[in-house]
């Protein structure tokens, strides 16, 4: 079975502490010994213990080992350093080099919007009128393009609502037909009655009354006037 994690912190009891700064110690010294044989490194190993004692590892004096580290950590430090200035020289050159740029964007602007044009000579307002020119053109072929697409699309709605049309056009003479023939095959009974009309329905009324009352009053006169007659004899 492989060795199991061990967590890494301090290790509180004594003699465990002292016996796995030994394993390790002798653990590092070999495999710098390794390193400096098998790549050739030049290694400097400085260890000192709880209790105040050195270690140390060397495959060269260790005193011309940290001269030439500190020889290393200065020159890192000039060098960098160095590498600062040059970067912010480089930024204020890249910087000066855009202002440039902008304005020669905002030059070419004003020319184009016909302002500050007293500065071109003959030569550049010639390429300026031709830059102009050949801009137009291309304008005026995308309006163009989009005008045909437009009118494309137009063309096909309206061959799309005609046939919608022509469509409900048919289905409304399909619904007439039907209720044509629903008709016919109700009979001649149904074709026979009137129609009934509001209008004349008060009037149809007082005619039919008007001879019901001229015979009751008629009849009425007759019986007066014979009681009348009658009475005179009695």
């Amino acid at each position: 079975m492989g060795r199991g994690k061990i967590e890494i912190k301090r290790i509180e009891n004594t003699t465990n502490r002292q016996v796995t700064f030994c394993k390790r110690r002798n653990g590092l010294l070999k495999k710098a010994y390794e390193l400096s044989v098998l790549c050739d490194a030049e290694i400097a190993l400085i260890v000192f213990s709880s209790r105040g004692r050195l270690y140390e590892y060397s495959n060269n004096s260790i005193k011309s080992t940290i001269e030439r580290y500190k020889k290393a950590c200065a020159d890192t430090s000039n060098s960098g350093s160095l590498v600062e200035v040059n970067s912010q020289q480089y930024y204020q050159q890249e910087s000066a080099k855009l202002r440039h740029q902008i304005q020669i964007l905002q030059n070419a602007n004003r020319h184009l919007m016909g302002d500050s044009l007293g500065s071109l000579t003959v030569k550049e307002l010639k390429q300026l009128e031709n830059r102009l020119e050949r801009g137009i053109t291309r304008i005026r072929s995308k309006k163009h393009e989009l005008l045909f697409a437009e009118i494309e699309y137009m063309q096909k709605r309206e061959v799309e609502l005609q046939n919608d049309n022509m469509y409900l056009r048919a289905k409304i003479a399909e619904n007439e037909r039907a209720q044509q023939l629903s008709i016919m095959q109700a009979g001649p009974e149904f074709d026979a009655l009137p129609a009934f009309d509001s209008r004349n329905y008060y009037h149809v009324n007082m005619l039919e009354a008007e001879p019901h009352y001229s015979h009751q009053q008629d009849q009425t006169a007759l019986h007066l006037g014979y009681e009348a007659k009658a009475d005179p004899a009695a």
